[in-house]
């Protein structure tokens, strides 16, 4: 018998255990949770708040309020950024990015931290709300459960969005609105067990949110003794008016958010806890010389909502919460923005509803502010529908239901007409998060874009160049077309047979590749599909196109890289790479992209990085470049980088050189701090992610590791990275007044040659002597190619250019002999990727050179 009862006892177990069955479970104990934490935040929240007001009365406001509020900001701020950067904010952005499968943090440390914090910052006084936390916190939750028992990565998104749901109708007591807010703006999928989970999860909540009476807006006109809502044809054009102005305005408010982040952002001498303590404090002392009503926000709206105030006070109150809620909100503050926005709609909507009701006496003025609310926080968010419902479940009026929807929807596209992203994506842009929606088309050629197939390493010529030299890079290339750049930027492409056509018509007059090549040739962005990029390639009968963005050059795509990725799917022989986590960006600058092109700069140790942004700042003047400047911390393999804390004080003082030379001079200077497994994935992925032209970086020069040529990092930087390479060795002196340049005759010494001039800038008398090495034997050395290069750099150097040929069987010991004679203090080489890396039996010319010299060496790869 006992066996039986166990044997049926597994049976059930398994059952449970079915992924639906199990979703539901899991769904159950996330609506569970999600609402009791949301009880415990709304209850925190109204008795510091409660306490706060009291204590206001009790002494002088004008010094109790300002008091509390910068000791809340102070100690949620500290809280924050010690134990849980992400925690700042809304929460809400950072939860559809993870929904969308960004690789971001989400767990119960954020959940804590959010909850501490959130209650520190409203329990002071700002002007935020707790909506946007308890979403984060439902979703951390829901995300840690998923953690403690493994599911698959689509599984634990529809858990996280059903904690998000699950927070959000705890906090209204809304639970429609918790599941139609994950459908239209978090998940956007509408397939049974995310719906069932949703719907699950948010009921849950609500029940937990009613029982306990956490919900912060009570709008059911039975419990505030309002009378029934009317609604008449003659107000239609009211609402429209309330329609527009919430449109308008609530892009006015998007930008303003935006704007407030960014000032913050460049207050980099001021720590998190500073800057919320400073909002805390200005906000306090703005609310302490208001009225006494003021001091309580929930009241605040509770008057607006209820019909006790007049247009001019609902005029102030506008715009006193508009101006406080984007300052407060900018300084990293864990608060939310919805019933922020709730709060200004309901505003907005009193004012037009005054003025409807001195013109036409049908419906009060908070008939208006109701409507009000859903039109803003439609504008804001881009969700009408979930603005609709939000509004009608708290106050369950069916009267409202129509002026609610024209208000909403006029709203919701006078902001989509002037700018299509809602609050959440804005603020993810902001971070340098761009979401994309995933194809719906079925086909590969539709599901794949250019950018997912073109070639990044891209033989490229100069317009400049001449047809001779365009002939030897056809011979040494197995393409048959070249495009053609200029200062970067695509301006034409030449072809095998236009250099047969100019052989058979020259006569004996120098020729560039400007003059034969095809200028504005066809293009794609890299995020064409692959159905237009091929329909492109047969309407002008094309082999290949340029990959460009804003004209500037990022890849290659030709009809055999469509053919290859259509066969391996066919084949089903379709490379799966292991790929460890993607570093990830734990803060960033950005100055105005004003350049021609973008020069990284990785920097690693401080007595290397003056130096190195010296030579970053020569060569951007030269060429009109930005300059972006990196620093990488490593963290263990066994960590994902995304989830680690990390120290950035000592990487931001780094970064604070380069941002400060960038403004003496003039130079768009961009930075940003990775968290990384190693470090040559995080610079590849910025060389992609930034489309970097050229990476500057530094080289100890002692570094020996069996199996590389110089170092792990630079080989494989050498080796991957689609761009030009600057490697730099420095010596102690760090003196650039004598330079020696060896001469090969390929494109490569030409190159360094192009740079030359740029670099010597960092002396005020450089001298410079070109070098050529001919072997051992009778012939007169042939010295062209010196002469001419010499003419090409006494135009462009301020300096003396001298040259000299030099007899030996050894190249690398002759230029070490040279440079010993001379003292010379920097070797300037040109090497291709291939001669940089390649492994002969009396070793590599470029490495030999660097590690035997005691002077600078840069070696240039193209």
């Amino acid at each position: 018998m006992l066996v039986k009862g166990k044997i049926l006892w597994l049976r059930l177990w398994r059952q449970l255990l079915r992924p639906k069955r199990l979703a539901f479970v899991e769904a159950c104990l996330i609506g569970l949770v999600s609402g009791l934490a949301a009880v415990l935040l709304g209850q925190a929240v109204d008795w510091a708040g409660a306490l706060r007001v009291r204590f206001s009365y009790l002494l002088p406001a004008y010094l109790v309020l300002p008091g509390i509020g910068l000791i809340g900001g102070l100690l949620a701020g500290w809280l924050v950024e010690r134990f849980a950067p992400e925690a700042s904010g809304s929460g809400m952005s950072e939860v559809k990015a993870v929904l969308a499968r960004v690789p971001m943090p989400l767990n119960l440390r954020i959940a804590l931290v959010k909850l501490i914090g959130a209650t520190l910052v409203l329990g002071s006084g700002m002007p935020l709300g707790r909506e946007g936390p308890t979403v984060q916190i439902g979703a951390a939750l829901a995300n840690q459960l998923s953690n403690w028992a493994p599911t698959s990565p689509e599984h634990r998104r529809q858990l996280i969005a059903a904690g998000a749901g699950a927070g959000l109708a705890a906090a209204f007591n809304a639970p429609i609105a918790g599941v139609l807010f994950v459908v239209e703006e978090l998940l956007q999928d509408v397939s049974g067990i995310t719906l069932g989970t949703a719907i699950l999860a948010s009921f849950i909540a609500s029940v937990i949110s009613r029982l306990y009476g956490s919900h912060s807006l009570d709008l059911n006109h039975a419990n505030l003794g309002l009378p029934d809502t009317t609604f008449f044809a003659q107000e239609i054009p009211f609402y429209l008016i309330l329609g527009v102005l919430a449109g308008l305005l609530g892009i006015l408010f998007n930008k303003g958010i935006l704007e407030s982040l960014a000032i913050n952002r460049r207050l980099v001498r001021l720590s998190l806890s500073w800057r919320i303590g400073i909002a805390g404090l200005v906000s306090s002392v703005a609310i302490a010389f208001l009225p006494a009503v003021f001091r309580d926000h929930a009241g605040l709206r509770e008057i607006l909502l209820v019909g006790s105030a007049n247009w001019s006070f609902a005029a102030i109150a506008f715009l006193v919460q508009f101006t406080l809620i984007i300052f407060t909100y900018g300084s990293g503050a864990p608060g939310g923005l919805l019933v922020p926005t709730l709060a200004l709609g309901a505003a907005l909507g009193y004012l037009v509803g005054a003025v409807e009701h001195s013109l036409l006496g049908m419906s009060a003025a908070t008939v208006y502010a109701h409507v009000g609310m859903a039109a803003f926080f439609s504008a804001v968010s881009k969700v009408p529908i979930t603005a609709v419902v939000i509004v009608f479940e708290m106050t369950t009026d069916f009267n409202l239901v129509l002026p609610l929807m024209i208000a909403s929807v006029v709203a919701y596209l006078v902001a989509e007409k002037i700018d299509r992203r809602s609050l959440y994506d804005l603020l993810l842009e902001w971070k340098g998060i761009h979401i994309t929606k995933e194809p719906s088309t079925e086909g590969l050629l539709a599901q794949l874009s250019a950018v997912d197939v073109m070639q990044r390493r891209v033989e490229t010529l100069s317009s400049q160049m001449s047809t001779d030299e365009a002939v030897q890079a056809f011979s040494n290339s197995h393409h048959r077309n070249f495009p053609v750049l200029e200062n970067g930027k695509v301006v034409g492409i030449v072809t095998q047979q236009d250099l047969i056509n100019i052989a058979s018509q020259q006569s004996g007059k120098d020729t560039t590749i400007g003059e034969i090549m095809t200028p504005e040739p066809v293009t794609v962005n890299p995020t064409a599909t692959l159905a237009h990029v091929l329909h492109i390639l047969n309407h002008y009968h094309l082999s290949c196109l340029p990959v460009t963005e804003n004209r500037k050059l990022i890849g290659i795509i030709t009809r055999s890289d469509i053919i290859r990725v259509e066969a391996e799917r066919l084949s089903g022989n379709e490379k799966i790479e292991r790929k460890s986590a993607p570093s990830y960006v734990v803060y960033q600058t950005r100055a105005p992209a004003t350049g021609k092109g973008r020069l990284l700069v990785p920097l690693s140790h401080p007595q290397t990085a003056e130096t190195l942004l010296d030579m970053a700042v020569a060569i951007a003047k030269d060429r009109n470049y930005e300059i972006e400047c990196l620093q990488v911390i490593i963290v263990s393999s066994s960590r994902i980088p995304s989830e680690t804390p990390v120290q950035i004080s000592k990487s931001l003082q780094l970064l604070q050189q380069a941002i400060i030379l960038g403004e003496n001079l003039r130079i768009p200077v961009h930075t940003q701090i990775r968290v990384a497994h190693n470090v040559a994935g995080a610079i590849l992925e910025t060389v992609k992610e930034r489309h970097i032209d050229l990476v500057l970086m530094g080289w100890k020069g002692s570094t020996s590791t069996p199996g590389r040529v110089f170092s792990r990092v630079v080989d494989t930087i050498v080796r991957q990275a689609p761009c030009d390479v600057i490697l730099a060795k420095l010596d102690d002196k760090r003196s650039f007044d004598r330079w020696l340049l060896p001469m090969a005759g390929g494109p490569n010494s030409s190159q360094a040659i192009k740079l030359l001039p740029a670099l010597a800038s960092l002396s005020t008398s450089p001298q410079i002597k070109l070098c050529q090495v001919f072997q051992p034997t009778n012939s007169i050395p042939d010295t062209t190619l010196l002469d001419k290069s010499a003419r090409f750099l006494q135009r462009r150097v301020s300096g003396k250019v001298m040259t000299t040929p030099v007899r030996a069987n050894s190249v690398s010991d002759a230029v070490l002999n040279c440079a010993k004679l001379d003292n010379s203090d920097v070797i300037v080489l040109g090497a291709s990727r291939e001669s940089l890396l390649q492994q002969a039996i009396q070793g590599n010319i470029a490495e030999n050179i660097s590690r035997k010299s005691n002077c600078t060496v840069i070696m240039v790869k193209t």
